[in-house]
């Protein structure tokens, strides 16, 4: 079995885990124009963030993420 992610997904680990910490976030990444879709599963110990985007690289999303003033790095298996 293919475990592989498609290059547009992107899966990150943050420390993005109560809901004062979503509702932060959630303006910004609601409001980028190359972020198609976006969710974070905060049930998870890595609160992982996954987004769709065609345009946007790890990097964007550290800085992004990291700008708010939460931590963020690639999720690898």
């Amino acid at each position: 079995m293919c475990n592989h992610i498609p290059e547009h997904i992107l899966i990150c680990k943050t420390n993005i885990a109560a809901e004062s910490d979503l509702f932060a976030v959630k303006t910004v990444l609601d409001n980028h124009h190359l972020i198609e879709q976006w969710n974070i599963d905060q049930e998870d110990v890595d609160c992982v963030l996954r987004i769709i985007s065609w345009h946007l690289s790890y990097a964007d999303i550290i800085l992004i993420i990291s700008r708010l003033n939460y931590t963020c790095e690639e999720l690898t298996t």
